[in-house]
């Protein structure tokens, strides 16, 4: 039996898995990650990796964009300041003597859901997660669609809306700012509504109030408006939708699936396939082994 470590590092916590070439789980521990100091944190990855007691093949990690993929450099996550510029591929092997593997965390998300979850037997899979961001990867037989820079995917700026809201670093009327749980959360504070998440949004609009109605509205519209446009862009087989917005709120992904359908070609509205995302807060953990063993099996 083969094994991979996965890790998924985030703005809060990091979680280390050791993961066997039946992607089954085998241990899996978590910690703070220290967001000002990367070295602490894979210090106490390479000591995790050390207990887990196996020979790995590689290791393979999912780490929020932007990310400079060729090279294995952390670029400029906004909620990892201390890990701008940092070679993290290189460092980790120095430290641990094994390959590793950095990919963008929602590509490694629609690397598992294409080999073994919601996308699984499909060539062309469509991956975005609608959570405190947007991120979206997309799959081609089982393989990662990087470009040519490695920065493919990378939709969070798409702009849809002209002079539309904006937050952040990203421009006014992006995606990220009309459709993310952020940014209805943020629209519904503005117009001064008292809510700690976007299912709050949704619950007042659901009672009636108008302008949680408006923000969802939006919301809805300019994402399918969004994925209508990769449809005809890359023509995937199916999208796959997960992340906290899409997966918690009560009818999200086939409200989505409605409005695709009448925004494309009447020809081609039958073959349109919406799904919610199955492999929950694991996928980036799988995805990370996936990387590994299909790299060391194409070598």
């Amino acid at each position: 039996m083969k094994y991979a470590v996965g890790i998924d590092v985030g703005g809060t916590n990091t979680r280390v898995a050791l993961i066997n070439e039946k992607y089954e789980l085998m241990e899996r521990k978590q910690f703070s990650t220290d967001a000002r100091n990367p070295e602490q944190t894979l210090d106490q990855i390479k000591q995790v990796i050390d207990e887990f007691g196996y020979k790995i093949e590689g290791i393979g990690i999912s780490c929020p964009g932007p990310l400079d993929l060729l090279k294995g450099i952390i670029l400029t996550p906004p909620n990892l300041p201390g890990w701008h510029y940092f070679h993290l591929t290189e460092q980790l092997q120095e430290k641990t003597g094994v390959n590793v593997y950095l990919e963008n965390d929602a590509n490694l998300a629609c690397l598992a859901e294409s080999v073994l979850g919601a996308g699984k037997e499909n060539d062309y899979v469509q991956f975005l997660t609608i959570s405190t961001g947007i991120g979206a990867g997309f799959c081609i037989h089982d393989q990662i669609y990087r470009g040519s820079k490695g920065f493919a995917q990378e939709v969070a700026n798409s702009i849809l809306w002209k002079n539309g809201p904006y937050q952040g670093d990203l421009k006014k009327g992006s995606i990220e700012s009309i459709a993310s749980g952020t940014a209805i959360t943020k629209r519904a504070r503005e117009m001064g509504l008292e809510v700690e998440h976007a299912g709050d949004v949704f619950a007042m609009a659901k009672e009636g109030n108008q302008e949680a109605a408006q923000i969802m509205e939006d919301a809805y519209e300019y994402l399918s408006s969004f994925i209508g446009i990769l449809y005809g862009v890359l023509d995937p087989e199916i999208f796959v939708l997960g992340g906290s917005v899409a997966l918690k709120i009560p009818g999200f992904v086939e409200e989505i699936m409605r409005r695709v359908k009448e925004k494309v070609y009447e020809s081609l509205k039958e073959n349109i396939k919406i799904v919610p995302a199955v492999l929950g807060e694991d996928c980036g953990l799988i995805g990370a082994a996936c990387l590994v063993f299909h790299s060391v099996n194409t070598i």
